[in-house]
């Protein structure tokens, strides 16, 4: 009876596969904070692009809304860059 083929793929290392899925997730939160930056840049200055005044007033008054998006994508990108600088440099 003869001896079954050799395996085509390498074995999957857990601590590789963890490794994989902690660079996912923080590259997903640099996109968010990219995002999230964009998206509250966009609302505190689109007021000053609108020309009908009922609809710059609309925009001016969730002025909050864009600078809590503007925190949190700063804190995202902020937190990104803490776990980069944290992350072991690779061999």
């Amino acid at each position: 009876m003869p001896l079954p083929a050799a395996p085509d793929q390498k074995p999957v290392i857990p601590a590789r596969r963890l490794a994989a899925s902690t660079l996912k997730a923080n590259n997903e939160l640099m996109i968010k904070g990219i995002l999230c930056v964009l998206i509250g840049l966009a609302v505190l200055v689109s007021p000053y692009f609108i020309s009908s005044p009922g609809m710059q007033g609309i925009v001016a008054k969730s002025s909050l809304v864009g600078w809590f998006a503007l925190v949190l994508g700063c804190a995202f990108i902020g937190l990104y860059a803490r776990r980069r600088m944290a992350a072991p440099a690779k061999a």
